[in-house]
């Protein structure tokens, strides 16, 4: 099976993916990364260099290649589900798990990273807002669940998709700390 993560940037799909991944033993595939490996450049430079149409256009043929591949955890670039034709291909291939933060959560954890491309405008709060009210239905249509990490430990967040897609936690749990001396 191939778990995807969606949501907006800064929600957690590559950190909780990662994680996520380990804890059933899957490989983890990252599609901003393969876009990366792609075009040869960041996608922040890409984006001022060619435009976000093209940009779009190379992420719908990674998404769809990537999303045929074997059991995994695929994270997917906040802006995937914009294009019709992978939020079918998504949902059709595979369990998707939409990670939905609300955008003073996501400024709260982003207002620093000046990574994304997107985020580097004048008032970028407003923008999360702008981003949340286009795509959460984008996201909600794509999702099979949804899961609202707000300000939960990765491993809660990673315990609870496992728990609510129902899949076998096939990992050892992690040791407990060594008790506190007195």
């Amino acid at each position: 099976m191939l778990i995807s993560l969606v949501g907006l940037p800064g929600s957690g799909k590559s950190t909780v993916g990662r994680q996520l991944a380990r804890r059933l033993q899957l490989s983890f595939i990252d599609s901003d990364h393969e876009i990366e490996q792609r075009i040869g450049c960041s996608i922040r430079e890409y984006f001022e260099r060619e435009g976000e149409a093209r940009f779009r256009d190379i992420e719908q043929e990674v998404i769809d290649a990537l999303s045929q591949g074997g059991p995994g955890v695929l994270a997917t670039g906040g802006g995937a589900v914009l294009r019709p034709t992978n939020r079918q291909v998504l949902h059709s291939r595979c369990q998707v798990v939409y990670l939905k933060s609300s955008p003073e959560e996501l400024f709260r954890r982003l207002r620093h990273d000046v990574s994304r491309p997107l985020l580097q405008v004048e008032d970028p709060l407003r923008r999360l807002r702008d981003l949340f009210t286009l795509r959460d239905p984008l996201y909600q249509e794509t999702a099979h669940v949804t899961i609202e990490p707000v300000r939960s430990s990765v491993p809660s967040v990673v315990r609870s998709i496992i728990s609510t897609l129902g899949l076998p936690d096939v990992a050892p749990p992690l040791p407990a700390p060594p008790p506190a001396s007195a």
